[in-house]
């Protein structure tokens, strides 16, 4: 994707993708920024990128080297807090982007951290598991200096999990020589990790999306659900909605579709994909033929869960839903936007829908540090009146100004970021 902006020397126009993306929908917020306008061109450089090199031996004795990122973007209202993804399609200016709506994120939601993203290209498939840890702990020794409880908090992300982060945790104590359990957060319980953190993403787009179906008049119990992605989010998200009644009538993951206009058996889905590895050949739904008819399906909500910049100008036209809940970040493109906002349709931005993740996050890091934990009725509940409060803030402003939620949660993101900033000033 090509932009008007001035573009780093590291990056060029053509081959910016998704950071295109967030440079564009900063400046649809900037215009309402007021006064605080004069630092937007904070939000628009990351603080801070290390790019390092992750050898490693593989088990047949070849050494093997792989890209790995981190990025602060910005760290004006705490430290740097963001995933780990291992992708064979990883990029720096995918990572920057996803730092980016970290830090518009975690301000949306008034959670005290900066915005930050990690990732290594690699396909963690073609890993043994012996490679897969020995990659883990090389990069994160090589981001050590940069990453710690106070500094920047890495989580997990696309194919990472718990396992990941317990390797990462144990490799920065041995640098360190004492147990930091701060030091990342989607841990094991039995290290730290938080009751309630592994459902936490997909179900504050639960949360998020039966507050978006009041507003809407559309009554959960029965309605059609279609979801792109099965893995930690989406799988989570259908969970929730089928208890709750809803009917979910397709998923999509990396290799197939399947539908069932009666609803599937999220469960039995589940146990199939975690034996299988995949919803292919799921028994008890139809397999469409064409991936990208699942756009057009007819549904109720549509839950995009997998990767960025699914939606784009060429199939935006086609979805039928009444709600679009992004539970993956970035999965909309501007034009995409444009188009279902003229349809009508109501878009709730990944910055407020699938922010769960990162709240129960911070509740991890501040049992962490205080040694006590909570009960998982007790976070949830959190998590719940967090996610409410904040999509009715984000409501309530872009009916204030008519604008899109999107924009509406830019604004309260961007203002607390740029106050911060000013308040700080610069040093020296």
């Amino acid at each position: 994707m090509s932009s008007p902006h001035e573009v780093p020397s590291y990056l060029t126009p053509p081959g910016i993708g998704a950071w295109g993306v967030y440079l564009e929908q900063i400046d649809r917020v900037t215009p309402y920024l007021g006064t605080l306008a004069r630092w937007v061109e904070t939000m628009k450089r990351p603080k801070r990128i290390l790019i390092v090199d992750v050898p490693i031996e593989r088990d047949d004795g070849t050494v093997a080297h792989f890209e790995g990122y981190r990025v602060q973007h910005n760290t004006s209202r705490g430290p740097g807090k963001g995933g780990v993804r291992f992708h064979q399609d990883v990029s720096l200016a995918e990572v920057m982007a996803l730092s980016a709506w970290m830090t518009i994120k975690n301000a949306a939601v008034n959670v005290p951290y900066g915005g930050a993203k990690g990732g290594i290209r690699v396909n963690p498939k073609t890993l043994s598991k012996a490679e897969l840890e020995r990659m883990t702990r090389r990069y994160t020794s090589e981001i050590n200096i940069i990453i710690g409880p106070n500094k920047d908090i890495p989580a997990p992300d696309v194919n990472t999990n718990e396992q990941i982060m317990a390797w990462m945790m144990d490799t920065y104590s041995m640098n360190q020589g004492s147990t930091a359990s701060g030091v990342v957060t989607g841990k094991p319980v039995s290290l730290g990790g938080s009751l309630g953190r592994h459902d936490a993403t997909g179900r504050g787009v639960f949360v998020v999306g039966c507050e978006a179906a009041v507003k809407r008049g559309l009554e959960i119990k029965g309605a059609r659900i279609a979801v792109q992605g099965f893995g930690n989010v989406g799988g989570v998200a259908a969970r929730l909605f089928a208890d709750a009644g809803a009917k979910v009538v397709a998923v999509q993951d990396h290799a197939a579709t399947v539908v069932r206009s009666s609803g599937l058996n999220i469960p039995a889905l589940q146990a199939y994909v975690a034996q299988n590895g995949s919803v292919a050949g799921f028994p008890e739904a139809e397999q469409l033929d064409n991936a990208a008819s699942f756009w057009s399906l007819d549904c109720d909500i549509l839950v995009p869960a997998a990767l960025e910049q699914q939606i784009d100008r060429d199939n935006a036209a086609q979805i039928r839903a009444s709600i679009v809940l992004e539970g993956a970040n970035g999965p909309t493109t501007p034009e995409a936007d444009d188009i279902l906002h003229d349809k009508g349709i109501l878009l709730v931005p990944d910055v407020i829908a699938n922010a769960g993740g990162v709240t129960v996050s911070y509740f991890e890091w501040v049992q962490d540090f205080s040694s006590f934990f909570w009960t998982e009725d007790e976070i949830n509940s959190r998590l719940t009146r967090i996610m409410r409060e904040a999509f009715a803030a984000v409501w309530a402003l872009a009916e204030e100004k008519k604008v899109t939620l999107r924009t509406a949660a830019f604004i309260v993101g961007c203002t607390r970021v740029l106050q911060a900033r000013e308040m700080r000033g610069l040093y020296p």
